[in-house]
């Protein structure tokens, strides 16, 4: 069974609220789940003592029996000093593809060409 530290969604339309939920990773999100650990509240100010609520010790332990969080779930827990959060980088991911890299040597040359026409 694989399990999951995430976000569980409740409250109204357009007023999340969100459970910190050990779940089976087949379950659906706001399905059942295992224990619930903590809560984070969005709508709160990011200095509010109670926008994030986790027991920390217990999101400790189940990390420690492999349960694995989702990256919003990590950052919360970083935050809470819960773990550390290893670091995502993709660096060829964000390179522009053939079609912009066409575009962008175009317009540089355009404005070559018009600076050129200028200092004349």
């Amino acid at each position: 069974m694989s399990l999951k530290i995430r976000l569980s969604r409740g409250g109204a339309k357009k007023r999340p609220f969100y459970r910190i939920v050990v779940a089976d990773a087949r379950m659906p999100r706001d399905g059942r789940f295992v224990e619930r650990i903590g809560t984070f509240d969005p709508l709160k100010a990011k200095d509010a003592a109670d926008r994030l609520v986790v027991d920390a010790a217990k999101a400790q332990d189940w990390l420690n029996k492999g349960a694995q969080p989702t990256d919003r779930v990590a950052r919360l827990l970083e935050s809470a000093g819960v773990g550390k959060r290893a670091t995502r980088n993709n660096p060829e991911k964000a390179k522009p593809k053939k079609k912009a890299q066409e575009r962008a040597a175009a317009a540089a040359a355009a404005a070559e060409a018009a600076e050129a026409a200028s200092a004349e």
